[in-house]
């Protein structure tokens, strides 16, 4: 592997500069505090602006697999004004609270789900050395923090004091509490190919070959897997019976409105981002670039494309596979879904894991 161009486009060297820069003009902890600002407005400014690309994405996908055109009004023949002039209408509008609900859960239900989706989109691996967090139990603590949206989710039905909501949230706590299970274990399988569970170090583990070739069949079965669970886990079509709207108008979040709705509606589509992040991440290499064994020449010009380009390439893709399901797709019962974890891709999970723990063992892994 050509590591030097890989080191070119790092970013730590530039990150360093600024660092010593500012610790050069004013103390180390005042340094520390402003880069922490800074990059929290980064991260804020990144997550509004794919959830625009995603909506618009989606909306364009969703017509292609319809034969229908999308948005082609505000904006132009593209419709690419059309999103923005949603958000706009959805920030100005009114936030009204229920009479009969649970003010303080009502109001802080929105911020769980929120808060969740960024603490997950914090640990994507952009480039080298450009992880906002990274640790050396980075994807448990990715797994961890995914997490904590169920619980802002069964808030928010339970505290909206509608039935609608109630029935949204439990089947919503239900299906993400089981699919749970076996994403986690998918991800333990790579970890265990990768031999880290550092989300850095589980990408450099793939200079010389993507886990998804690396595994092989076992590899592209877990991949399978982690993109059904990953899809019921962002309550995304055919697992959307949480929102269902043709039975439950909108499910758990039927009595919000104005940025309370908007704070559920953007980490809906921050959550198909990061579910793809972590699936290139974890099967595609990341921000590392295609190399083939033995066409050194290719491989010198794959080096030549920057690692955020790879990353947001493949992370593109993998949201496009995702998007494919939900409009193929007809939406399932709840009993078909739970008996469909539980009584298929939980044992299947379970003997990806086996299958690959005998791999490393025996070194048969490429």
């Amino acid at each position: 592997m050509n590591t030097s161009f890989l080191d070119y486009y790092s970013i730590q060297p530039v990150t360093s500069w600024i660092h010593e820069a500012l610790c050069s003009v004013m103390p180390e902890a005042l340094a520390i505090f402003i880069e922490c600002v800074v990059i929290g407005v980064v991260i804020v400014a990144l997550y509004a602006v794919l959830a625009i690309i995603l909506i618009y994405m989606e909306r364009k996908v969703c017509a292609a697999f319809q034969c229908r055109i999308g948005p082609n009004r505000v904006g132009g023949k593209g419709g690419l004004l059309q999103v923005p002039a949603d958000v706009l209408k959805i920030l100005t509008k009114e936030i009204i609270r229920l009479k009969n609900s649970d003010h303080l859960l009502y109001d802080l239900a929105p911020y769980l789900v929120i808060l969740a989706s960024i603490l997950s989109f914090s640990c994507l691996p952009w480039n080298k050395g450009a992880h906002i967090l990274d640790m050396n139990i980075g994807i448990l603590f990715v797994l961890a923090a995914s997490s904590i949206g169920v619980v802002g989710i069964l808030l928010a039905g339970w505290a909206s004091n509608n039935k609608y909501t109630m029935i949204g949230a439990v089947r919503s706590g239900a299906m993400i509490i089981s699919y749970e299970l076996s994403l986690g274990i998918i991800v333990l399988s790579m970890v265990v190919l990768s031999e880290t569970a550092s989300i850095s170090g589980i990408v450099e583990s793939q200079a010389n070959g993507w886990n998804l070739f690396k595994g092989h069949a076992i590899a592209i079965l877990a991949f399978v897997v982690y993109l059904i669970a990953g899809n019921a886990e962002a309550n995304r079509g055919p697992f959307d019976l949480a929102e269902a709207e043709q039975e439950l108008t909108a499910g758990y979040h039927t009595e919000y409105s104005g940025l309370h709705f908007g704070f559920f509606y953007l980490a809906e589509y921050l959550n198909l981002f990061i579910t793809a992040g972590f699936a290139s991440t974890l099967f595609l290499g990341g921000w590392m670039p295609l190399h083939v064994a033995g066409l050194d020449g290719f491989n010198a010009v794959m080096d030549y494309i920057p690692g955020v380009v790879w990353f947001f390439g493949k992370t593109f893709f993998v949201v496009w596979l995702l998007m494919w399901i939900k409009w193929t797709f007809i939406r399932l019962r709840i009993d078909q879904v739970l008996v469909f974890e539980w009584k298929y891709l939980m044992p299947t999970s379970l003997l990806i894991l086996i299958l690959m723990v005998v791999l490393k063992v025996f070194g048969l892994v490429f």
